[in-house]
């Protein structure tokens, strides 16, 4: 037995010639929340300044294990990006887990440098200490560590260093799954609205696909709610309780990323009309003189759900991996068109598989147009793709060798099982294309297929198309189904609704009966389901540190090591008393010197009186000698930066070894006094 290829029907749709003009109120509301959306966009893209990538700790005074013989002031830590950090970002816990700082963070940077310390107390004792620190890089992705130092010597210590890092946890698995979320639901609304104005108008009457799209919009809205209620514990404490901190909330409310989670949900407000008017007034301009006024509202719409879903897609784009690094003012609006046709592409999938399996007579023409829309999509995701890869890996090394390399890798692989996929739904859709056989004289027209009704529906909508439904009327009382129920209403209409779920489960028979279509339908599943993975795997690249930044970190923490190997373990630091002999002649003066290598060092020196505040004194004159190799006196000269407060930069040593320093303190016009230490350098 052959199987009859079901009635495909011509294609609806006209093609669109010149630029139609826009009229009519409705119109005009359209374009004025264009113009409205288009300048949010603006403003939020030319607020929009370079940022750096992940960041990752270079360095630190004290030093991580490092061993010091009197307890430091204050410890430091140096960055290799900028990062924001909170007003508990960087904590010192002594040997029983009490702090031992101050509790406030300083920022210390000063030019390419990137550095933060904290103040300790004063009078620690001896033991190991540790020092835990939490910060968000400037990619909007959290970051931490810990690390220990000790004074006199190591102790034992109560202090667990943090098993988990920032992002990690059951807070970030929520976290992920709510982004992960965001994406597919953008996916569908954008690109399921996108199919229908692009290869289907008729198709906006379907009832399947508008429930595409209002999932995709719900589904948005609200992972991207939840996405900024797990924001504060996702970057701070990883505790699920703190989703509803009212004050973290509000501190997330005033970094990029809430700033644009809140622009997405204006933005989708925009998008809910945009479905509004699609499903709504649009629908109902199908007369022959309404055709002029529906090919305005179809350019409208056009131009304005473009501009929603290019503002929405921004919103990812200004918060992370394009809003950092290089080239960030040509990043983001590649960024942008990568997800707008990824969008296109993948809703679109799902929107063509929707119909194939829920709509009885798809036409021709409809496939044979996403073919097209999807081979453009796909061009422009390998054009932006490649410029991605190119500017967040920067090499072979990296593509091989770092996390994001691999995953970007794996990626690329599925995307290319995807297209040989989609050569296979080429095939069929081309058989799909071929002339189809002319029903039967007595199987009657074909009707709409959004008109096809459910067992529930009311007997005035029920389909003909079908031989087997013998009489249905407008009326339900004048129903006759085989000479019974013409007096009985409720009698005919409930054999109305009997008929007419035999009838669509005939014309679903009959669909399925084709070969073609279902080959088709079978390949584009096998599409929508490889495209699930890769939406999983974009995902995790979203979140994953670029294998370039990855390098330079690494290359930045092995040089810092091979700068400080064969370091001893002393310190770098020294509290000196002093007496002048004078009035006022006592205090202590304290000094750090970094990184306490040949060649370039910072020195710093704070002067104290006996109640340890500081003493403002009118000279300090220091000079280094290295006595066995007859270098020196080499004379220093520190800047007073504020009372009892003295610093030096780029002080030059040039060789290691066992360096004389001598720092002369003046309290007056005449007292004066020289303190001699020793201090080991490299």
């Amino acid at each position: 037995m052959t199987a009859t290829a079901p009635h495909l029907g011509p294609s609806p749709v006209r093609p669109v010639s010149g630029h139609p003009v826009l009229r009519g109120p409705l119109l005009r509301r359209l374009l004025a929340i264009t113009v409205l959306i288009g300048t949010v966009l603006g403003t939020l893209l030319a607020g929009a300044g370079p940022a750096a990538a992940h960041a990752a700790l270079t360095g630190s005074n004290p030093k991580d294990g490092a061993v010091v013989a009197t307890a430091p002031t204050e410890v430091t830590l140096t960055f290799s990006e900028q990062i924001a950090l909170g007003k508990d970002s960087i904590r010192v816990l002594d040997p029983s887990g009490e702090r031992a700082d101050e509790s406030t963070v300083r920022d210390l940077s000063s030019g390419g440098t990137v550095a933060y310390a904290v103040d300790l107390l004063p009078g620690l004792p001896d033991g190991t200490y540790t020092v835990a620190w939490q910060a968000v890089s400037a990619d909007s992705h959290p970051i931490s560590g810990a690390f220990t130092f000790s004074i006199g010597a190591p102790s034992e210590t109560e202090v667990a260093l943090p098993r988990e890092k920032a992002g990690e946890g059951a807070v970030a698995v929520l976290y992920d799954i709510s982004r992960y979320t965001a994406y597919a639901g953008f996916l569908l609304m954008a690109g399921a609205a996108a199919f229908i104005l692009l290869c289907w108008p008729r198709g906006a009457s379907v009832r399947p696909l508008q429930r595409l799209v209002v999932r995709g919009w719900v589904t948005l809205t609200a992972a991207t709610l939840a996405t900024l209620l797990l924001r504060s514990p996702y970057t701070g404490s990883g505790e699920l309780a703190d989703a509803f901190d009212l004050g973290g909330l509000q501190t997330v409310l005033e970094t990029k990323t809430g700033a644009a989670l809140v622009s997405r949900l204006l933005l989708l407000g925009a998008a809910a009309l945009f479905i509004a008017v699609l499903f709504g007034a649009y629908t109902k301009r199908d007369g022959d003189d309404q055709r002029s006024e529906k090919k305005d509202l179809t350019f409208g719409l056009s131009i304005g759900g473009s501009v929603v879903a290019a503002g929405i897609a921004a919103t990812w784009a200004l918060s992370e991996h394009a809003s950092t690094g290089i080239q960030v003012g040509l990043a983001m609006p590649v960024d942008v068109l990568h997800l707008l046709a990824a969008a296109t592409w993948l809703g679109g999938l799902v929107a063509l598989l929707t119909a194939l399996h829920r709509v009885p007579s798809l036409e021709p023409a409809v496939v044979r147009r996403f073919s097209g829309v999807a081979f453009a999509s796909v061009v422009t995701l390998a054009v932006t793709g490649i410029y991605q890869s190119w500017r967040q890996v920067g090499s072979w090394s990296a593509l091989t060798g770092t996390s994001y390399g691999q995953l970007l890798l794996a990626k690329v692989a599925l995307v290319a099982l995807m297209v040989g996929v989609a050569w296979f739904s080429r095939r069929w859709t081309a058989r799909l294309t071929e002339p189809a056989a002319e029903p039967a004289p007595d199987a009657g027209p074909v009707t709409d297929p959004a008109a096809t009704p459910n067992p529930g529906d009311t007997p005035d909508h029920v389909d003909t198309a079908d031989p087997t439904v013998t009489a249905v009327s407008a009326d339900p009382a004048a129903v006759a189904v085989d000479g019974t129920g013409a007096d009985d209403p409720a009698r005919a209409a409930q054999l109305a609704r009997q008929q007419a779920a035999v009838a669509t489960a005939q014309r679903k028979k009959e669909r399925d009966a084709d070969p073609g279509r279902t080959r088709l339908r079978r390949s584009v599943l096998a599409e929508a389901g490889i495209a699930v993975v890769v939406l999983a795997v974009t995902t995790v690249l979203t979140t994953t540190e670029p294998g370039r930044t990855e390098e330079e970190a690494a290359r930045t923490t092995t040089g810092a090591a091979q700068n400080g190997a064969g370091a001893p373990q002393g310190p770098a630091e020294r509290t000196l008393p002093f007496d002048t002999g004078g009035a006022n002649g006592k205090g202590t003066l304290r000094l750090s010197l970094g990184p306490a290598a040949p060649g370039a060092n910072e020195m710093h020196l704070w002067v104290d009186g006996p109640g340890g505040k500081p003493m403002d004194v009118p000279e300090l004159k220091i000079s280094l000698t290295l006595q066995d190799k007859q270098i020196g006196p080499l004379p220093v000269t520190p800047t007073r930066l504020a009372a009892g407060h003295w610093s030096a930069g780029s002080v030059q040593i040039p060789m290691p070894g066992d360096w004389q320093l001598q720092v002369t303190v003046r309290t007056s016009d005449i007292d004066q006094t020289t303190i001699d230490e020793t201090v080991r350098i490299g």
